[in-house]
């Protein structure tokens, strides 16, 4: 299967991207950064998600991972989510999407747009499942607390912030991005 997978240079996007990779799956990743990322199934397009979109034909799988907090927060988190998600996951080849949120959509704790964006992803993920499920596909929101990456410093380095997070989070811990990446494969 095609797989394409939004934000894949680093943290939950490029863990998403190696277990795909790994499960056997042709990989492309999308992203403004450069890409670490190497092999014979994996392609990488440097792009601006709020910008054109390159063609990319033959997406059965997309995971919506591009994702930033206080920077262009409902640009990147919602609005380019919503673009790339018309572009490659409303048609009648795709199998799943699978849009990565945050608890901070369902408890509207952080940083108030981050919140927002993340607040709008879910709602947007209900509206593609009713409008993919005639296709036989499924639309998930995969909605983690903390996990262990480059964009989360800034909370875990702040340990007043770090625990508020903590406070609601079931497990007391942060995730790893492989662990997310299970959660990702698995829906």
């Amino acid at each position: 299967m095609k797989v394409l997978v939004t934000g894949a240079s680093r943290g939950i996007g490029r863990a998403i991207a190696e277990m795909f990779l790994n499960k056997g799956h042709h990989v492309v990743g999308l992203d403004r950064l450069e890409s670490s990322l190497a092999g014979d199934n994996y392609t990488h397009i440097c792009c601006d998600v709020r910008g054109e979109l390159p063609e990319i034909e033959g997406v059965e799988i997309l995971v919506n991972n591009a994702g930033v907090q206080n920077e262009d927060d409902i640009d990147i988190n919602l609005k380019a989510l919503i673009h790339i998600t018309e572009k490659y996951g409303v048609q009648k080849q795709i199998k799943s999407v699978l849009n990565i949120g945050s608890a901070s959509g369902h408890t509207g704790s952080e940083f108030p747009e981050y919140a927002a964006s993340k607040g709008g992803v879910l709602s947007y993920t209900k509206n593609v499942a009713i409008r993919i499920a005639p296709y036989g596909a499924t639309c998930n929101s995969l909605d983690p607390g903390g996990v262990l990456t480059e964009l989360n410093q800034c909370v875990i380095d702040d340990p007043e912030l770090w625990q508020e997070i903590m406070d609601e989070t079931t497990l007391k811990k942060g995730a790893t991005p492989e662990e997310i990446a299970q959660w990702a494969y698995f829906l």
